[in-house]
């Protein structure tokens, strides 16, 4: 089993109602699980909310959004072959 350092941080921008986030985010949980890295969740309608509309403004049309290492990494879907490579690079 490959493993990654935990130095790596994946963030998943998605929001309430959205299947495609929800299926990113099981994929992402599992990969977290497996390959050790830090994985979170940013609803983006809720951090409007709270008062930052910027990931609203930049991903809303693009939902679900992966971030890795707070760069984009792929949108609509986890390309898991390309996370895997990018972890391990």
């Amino acid at each position: 089993m490959e493993h990654v350092a935990s130095r790596h941080t994946v963030e998943l921008l998605t929001r309430a109602g959205c299947s495609m986030c929800e299926k990113a985010g099981a994929i992402l949980t599992r990969l977290a699980g497996e390959l050790g890295f830090e994985f979170v969740s940013t609803d983006v309608d809720a951090a409007a909310a709270a008062g930052d509309p910027s990931l609203r403004a930049e991903y809303g049309d693009l939902l679900p959004v992966v971030m890795l290492d707070g760069v984009q990494h792929g949108y609509w879907e986890v390309d898991e072959t390309r996370l895997r490579a990018d972890l391990a690079s």
